[in-house]
């Protein structure tokens, strides 16, 4: 697989993540809400954060 693959495939699947987030709370929450959010949902799908 090339790097533009593998970039490609986490790009989907941090974005994935996102929708997942705003699909579950919405909208109207503080920021470190849904960064909250994002974190258990990385995490779920393996991927490491900074």
């Amino acid at each position: 697989m090339s790097q533009d693959q593998q970039d490609s495939a986490i790009t989907e699947m941090i974005i994935g993540c996102a929708y997942t987030v705003h699909n579950a709370l919405g909208a109207g929450f503080l920021e470190k809400v849904y960064e909250n959010a994002m974190v258990i949902e990385l995490e779920k799908r393996g991927l490491a954060y900074q």
